[in-house]
């Protein structure tokens, strides 16, 4: 099993996180954990992002932390450097492909389409993020896409909300979902922590009720 197969597999749901304020990181990251969302997706997209990773990584036991939209591989670098246990990227480019054979941090590439993952798969990565997956076909992509790769397995993220959660966790090749639902902007704005791990303890059970085998199955 790869390395990013097993850190997806500990995620009923991966929470992306764009952190404007550093003071929120790690009590937020404390309220996922307690919810049942350990692993973490930290975006680079501000400038809270790489020491939000840092502080996690040394404050809170229990999470499993890492980058995203890493673009380049100087963010690469800098995410490993950071303390990311995985490195979660919008696309896929050979330059990155190139950084993440040199560093046992696994790599989780974002694909739209056959021929972006037919080269992720070059590489030997079968565990991919599904990104846009609204934008690009939903579902119904995923599930087209299964057809001629079912060994992969996907992380989609992007539009994905409780609205249409169980269409993605209802095809095999899901292993888990990303987004940031989770975690409203008005409950990270008042600190409202045990909110936040409320709502997570409410996805998890969402997910577990819908994921559990029934009876006679």
């Amino acid at each position: 099993m790869s390395k990013a197969l097993s850190i997806l597999q500990q995620a009923p749901m991966v929470p992306v996180i764009a952190l404007q304020n550093l003071e929120q990181a790690v009590p937020l990251a404390e309220a996922l954990v307690r919810g049942g969302l350990p692993v973490l997706e930290i975006t680079l997209r501000t400038p809270a992002g790489l020491p939000a990773i840092r502080a996690i990584a040394d404050a809170v036991p229990g999470a499993i932390v890492g980058a995203g939209t890493v673009r380049n591989p100087a963010d690469f670098r800098a995410a490993i450097d950071a303390g990311s246990e995985f490195v979660i990227t919008p696309g896929i480019t050979q330059a990155t492909l190139d950084t993440a054979a040199t560093t046992e941090v696994p790599l989780i590439p974002g694909i739209a389409t056959a021929s972006e993952l037919m080269l992720a798969m070059d590489h030997g990565l079968h565990t991919v993020k599904f990104f846009p997956a609204e934008a690009s076909g939903g579902a119904a992509a995923l599930k087209a896409l299964a057809g001629p790769f079912p060994e992969v397995r996907f992380c989609p993220t992007g539009g994905i909300g409780m609205h249409n959660l169980t269409d993605y966790l209802d095809l095999p090749t899901v292993i888990t979902v990303g987004g940031s639902w989770v975690m409203p902007q008005a409950l990270l704005d008042s600190g409202d922590w045990d909110g936040i791990a409320t709502r997570a303890r409410e996805v998890v059970r969402v997910i577990d009720e819908h994921t559990r085998p029934k009876p006679g199955n």
